[in-house]
């Protein structure tokens, strides 16, 4: 918990009697300790990170993905590469999911899905000239054994297709494609990756100091696995890998949640969801989820109150956003500028991080 100092005052007599060097000092002084005092609540405050991003990215349009799409070795491939790229991203989801999940539809991708967290990833990535390359596992979930060379054999191919390979490679899994990400990174040569709600299965395999800088992206909600970051995090670093981790805590919803997060969502479907919400008592006074999202009979009370949403076009788009709002285990794009900011201050190629050097 942030702990606050008593507000100190001087007085014109103090002042008078202090010398200019002194005077400056505490000028000084006080402008840094307030500065930091406002970072420190800046990033203690759930909200703080929630920033909507309206106008920007949550209601981008559908125009900015033109991914291309490809069949590769058993499984989809779909991957966007902007003009001038720096690096290259690769995004691995979670059980169930799918490499259609990052991309809105276009003509190219008739049959992505686009949902809210994993598009936003996407877009902020493109944004900072990363090349975005997604794979969709053989199986519900991603497996350690032959699928690992399935993969590399994926993005070796790809990587000397659109002639990236000297280009910094970075990764990032949650959930199940955290723990794959994990391996993968024992095998390739990245130069830093992104662990989100998951710890990693470094129970099961070899690091050294070669190991790539690792963020660790959970929701200290689960404790278990909250538990289990911390202690990788020690492991870690005893072997001289650096390591760093970012907390996501909940977000309170209000009227405007849903359709600020989701794009075909319009502000009065929006409202109306949060008026149910509080009339069902799924949320607290202050708009906080009482539970995770995946125990709340929301669909239910939906079709009570005749919510029609476009032939439940829409559900698992709102499912995501209320399981990422209670802060238990979900993917999330609050935390992405920081997420870019990790890889970016890991692009060194010193290491032979780059995907010429993978292997």
């Amino acid at each position: 918990m942030l702990k606050r100092g008593n507000k100190q005052t001087i007085s014109w007599r103090d002042l008078q009697g202090a010398n200019v060097a002194r005077l400056l000092f505490l000028i000084f002084g006080s402008l840094v300790f307030g500065s930091l005092v406002l970072l420190l609540i800046d990033r203690g405050n759930p909200d703080a990170s929630f920033a909507f991003k309206k106008g920007k990215w949550a209601s981008f349009p559908s125009s900015v993905f033109h991914p291309s799409v490809e069949f590769v070795n058993g499984t989809d491939v779909i991957w966007q590469i902007p003009d001038s790229p720096k690096a290259v991203l690769f995004l691995a989801h979670g059980c169930n999911g799918r490499a259609a999940n990052f991309w809105d539809p276009s003509e190219n991708c008739p049959k992505c899905v686009g949902l809210p967290e994993e598009r936003l990833i996407v877009l902020n990535a493109l944004s900072r000239n990363f090349a975005v390359l997604t794979i969709s596992s053989i199986g519900r979930c991603w497996s350690m054994g032959r699928e690992k060379e399935n993969v590399k054999e994926i993005i070796s191919w790809w990587v000397e297709k659109n002639n990236l390979q000297k280009l910094p490679l970075t990764a990032m899994g949650a959930s199940s494609g955290g723990y794959f990400v994990s391996a993968l990174a024992a095998e390739m040569s990245f130069s830093s990756i992104t662990l989100m709600i998951a710890e990693g299965v470094f129970d099961s395999i070899t690091i050294t100091a070669d190991y790539p800088p690792t963020l660790f992206v959970h929701m200290p909600k689960d404790r278990r696995r909250n538990e289990l970051v911390f202690r990788y995090m020690e492991d870690l670093k005893k072997e001289g890998v650096k390591v760093a981790e970012i907390r996501c805590m909940e977000v309170p919803l209000n009227p405007h949640f849903f359709s600020a997060r989701i794009p075909g969502i319009d502000q009065k479907i929006s409202a109306k969801l949060f008026e149910l919400f509080q009339k069902k008592g799924f949320i607290d006074g202050n708009g906080y989820m009482k539970s995770d999202g995946r125990e709340v009979n929301w669909k239910e009370a939906l079709r009570e109150e005749d919510i029609l949403l476009a032939k439940s076009k829409w559900t698992n788009h709102i499912q995501e956003e209320m399981n990422l709002a209670y802060a238990y285990h979900e993917m999330t794009s609050l935390q992405i500028d920081q997420i870019l900011d990790w890889f970016e201050s890991h692009m060194n190629l010193s290491k032979d991080s780059s995907v010429e050097g993978a292997s």
